[in-house]
């Protein structure tokens, strides 16, 4: 085993010792036929300084790199795919200001001495139809007298929300009453996409309670609401053009949320993989005698499954290092990084559907394992881009020059 495997290991058992992971898998059950949040693993992973993973030694955390999160993140999606990508959207707020921190950029840093002080963190991007993303919003940035600015939008799919304490939120830039925004070179250009964070007791924030959904049910990511909500001006991380604009900010949030989601949906399919064998070890075929293992049109299904998921974490580790060594593939990163997180989840999809055809009827019902699973692989759909948004991006980087 390579010294690099050896500390894997031994990340895995500080971090998500064996006996912990079984509790969180016991619990998934329950928090996913309750339908609510994962307090109790919250909780253990906080003791065991989880949340502080990217926290760099120099502000009293262990400084683990994208790649060793990104296989963490595997092992605890292995055991409750719904805590491990709720965790995520803290862990990438975090891994943000790591991935800045590391070329040069220190301005976010009071992130990590907020996240040892017990802050928890959030992701507040995704809108209503808005398919621009990160290009773009729809919530309304108001600037204010201080150089602050006061947020009217709504934000979906905010994970962890029973719990945040701090959300990375962005808008586009409107005039006040007063035209603040303007021609000036000191003020925000009308349109110009504003990122930062907001606190939870700031006034004018509602959380919705609606969150009944088909999969990752734990992960609690309900609506969040925000009306007149004050970003204080210390807490204004970037005023950019909205569109295809070049930022170490917007790259480190792409990043991290890629390969990140991508583990999470890694370490879902390499559990499908697990139980559908162990569901064809388990059925017993009258025709041949022997268990459902050693029948060849088993074999070869779940064979096809595993065979097309290896590249799926090959990808995860090499880009993780790449990005950790700051190698600069260019305008060849975002290929990359939305191809792993795709292939992830239709790894995830793929291998849930094949496990459920190799337990047969038991898998199906609701008390089995992959009956969870299935479902919760089905959310790798809904994260951005989509596979649709994405193939221009792929087609233009043949086809167009």
């Amino acid at each position: 085993m390579t010294d690099r495997e050896t500390r894997l290991n031994e990340l895995a058992e500080k971090y998500l010792p064996t006996e912990m992971c079984d509790r969180f898998r016991t619990r998934a059950d329950v928090y996913d036929r309750e339908n609510r949040f994962f307090d109790e693993d919250l909780e253990e992973l906080k003791a065991l300084g989880y949340l502080t993973l990217f926290v760099p030694e120099s502000h009293g955390g262990p400084g683990l790199s994208l790649f060793e999160v990104s296989r963490l993140q595997q092992r605890l999606a292995s055991a409750a795919p719904a805590t491990a990508l709720a965790i995520n959207m803290h862990l990438m707020c975090t891994g943000v200001v790591k991935a800045m921190n590391d070329r040069g950029d220190d301005s976010l840093n009071w992130v990590f001495d907020e996240v040892m002080a017990g802050e928890i963190f959030a992701f507040g991007i995704s809108e209503p139809s808005n398919d621009w993303v990160l290009q773009g919003s729809n919530t309304e940035a108001v600037p204010t007298a201080d150089g602050g600015f006061e947020l009217t939008g709504v934000k979906i799919f905010t994970s962890l929300s029973p719990v945040w304490t701090r959300l990375i939120v962005h808008g586009a830039v409107q005039s006040d009453d007063d035209g603040i925004a303007g021609p000036d070179a000191d003020e925000p250009a009308e349109g110009e996409l504003v990122y930062g964070f907001i606190d939870r007791d700031a006034p004018g924030i509602t959380v919705s309670d609606e969150w009944d959904v088909l999969g990752m049910r734990a992960s609690q990511s309900r609506a969040t609401v925000l009306d007149g909500v004050v970003m204080r001006p210390e807490r204004v991380s970037r005023v950019i053009p909205a569109g295809k604009h070049p930022d170490l900010l917007t790259f480190a949030i792409t990043s991290n949320f890629q390969l990140l989601i991508a583990a999470v949906y890694a370490g879902l399919a390499a559990r499908a993989l697990e139980l559908g064998a162990a569901g064809l070890h388990k059925r017993m075929s009258a025709k041949s005698g022997t268990s459902f293992a050693e029948v060849p049109e088993a074999r070869a299904r779940l064979a096809d499954a595993h065979l097309d998921f290896m590249p799926v974490t090959a990808m995860i580790d090499a880009y993780s290092r790449d990005f950790d060594e700051l190698v600069d593939h260019g305008a060849g990163w975002p290929l990359r990084l939305v191809g792993a997180r795709i292939k992830a989840a239709e790894a995830a999809r793929r291998n849930a559907e094949t496990a459920l055809m190799c337990t047969s009827g038991s898998g199906f019902g609701n008390k089995h394992e992959l009956s969870r699973l299935y479902r919760d692989a089905a959310a790798g759909l809904f994260h951005p881009p989509s596979a649709d948004a994405a193939r221009p991006m792929y087609a233009a980087a043949l086809l167009d020059g």
